[in-house]
């Protein structure tokens, strides 16, 4: 198993042709299936308490820096399904959750950067945006919702964004969870064919399928056009759930590992409190 899931993962500058990458590969796994719930056990042990050192300075006071996923993919890519099992292993008071619809008429009135700045995470959390700004790019280009002048100043406005966030102590984790069209196929079926799994079909997803070649190309812009030494992209392969979920398990890991996070210092005399405390 790789302890550099970063830089294995990491999309590569320049161009970028996503059909040149195996959904239902699994980089930096040397096991099998059967192995993950071991692995996620273990891995849940680690974010755990890096997780709490994060929290712990955000609470104190000590530390202003804190971290931000960025989960993006074609539907039936499991976005849902890395919040519930990757992220989930973390304790849910250092979490914050934020899932983007379709924009109300207010967020329409301000830039289309204004509804995730007011949604950051604080100092010491662990913020995740369920879609995000990206929809503004990757929808904007499809459904020409807006004209490509205004596509190419948002590629602008998101860079310099994720740079000043980057420089302000945030962590910007951005996972691109790459399926392919037969993958997203078996999971629409399933949805169809289990009475439990209905809620989650769409009708729309049918249509969306036959813009798939639009949407492909249009992430393959977006990582190539905002793909920064400050907030790289990773492509997750997510044809197979399990390693999915291993892989930004690990990503957070990492990444929080490298922030070298440590325990506050105590702002106050630990010796006479422990003699306070004895004389109760």
């Amino acid at each position: 198993m790789s302890t550099h899931l970063t830089e294995l993962l990491k999309a590569p500058s320049g161009s970028i042709d996503l059909s040149m990458f195996d959904s239902r590969a699994t980089p930096g796994f040397d096991g099998t299936k059967r192995d993950a719930p071991h692995l996620m056990e273990k891995l849940g042990k680690r974010l755990a308490e890096e997780q709490e050192r994060l929290y712990a300075g955000g609470r104190s006071g000590t530390d202003e820096r804190r971290m931000l996923l960025v989960l993006q993919g074609m539907d039936t890519s499991g976005k849902g399904g890395v919040i519930r099992k990757a992220v989930g292993l973390i304790d849910p008071q250092g979490l914050a959750i934020r899932s983007f619809k379709k924009p109300t008429a207010e967020e329409l009135s301000h830039d289309f950067l204004w509804r995730m700045k007011n949604a950051l995470p604080e100092p010491g959390i662990l913020g995740i945006f369920d879609r995000s700004h990206y929809e503004d790019v990757l929808i904007g280009r499809v459904r020409k919702l807006v004209d490509g002048a205004e596509i190419e100043r948002r590629y602008g406005s998101i860079n310099t964004w994720e740079k000043e966030l980057s420089g302000s102590g945030v962590t910007i984790v951005k996972c691109f969870l790459h399926i392919s069209t037969d993958d997203q196929l078996g999971r629409l079926q399933e949805r169809l064919n289990r009475p439990d799994k209905y809620w989650k079909y769409n009708p729309g997803d049918v249509d969306d399928r036959k813009l798939w070649g639009d949407y492909r190309q249009a992430y393959e812009i977006v990582i190539e056009r905002c793909n920064s030494a400050e907030a790289p992209w990773f492509i997750v392969p997510s044809g197979r759930k399990w390693y999915r979920n291993w892989a930004v398990a690990t990503l957070l890991a990492e990444h929080l590992g490298a922030m070298n996070l440590e325990w506050p210092k105590a702002d106050f005399d630990v010796e006479i409190e422990k003699s306070r405390l004895a004389a109760t």
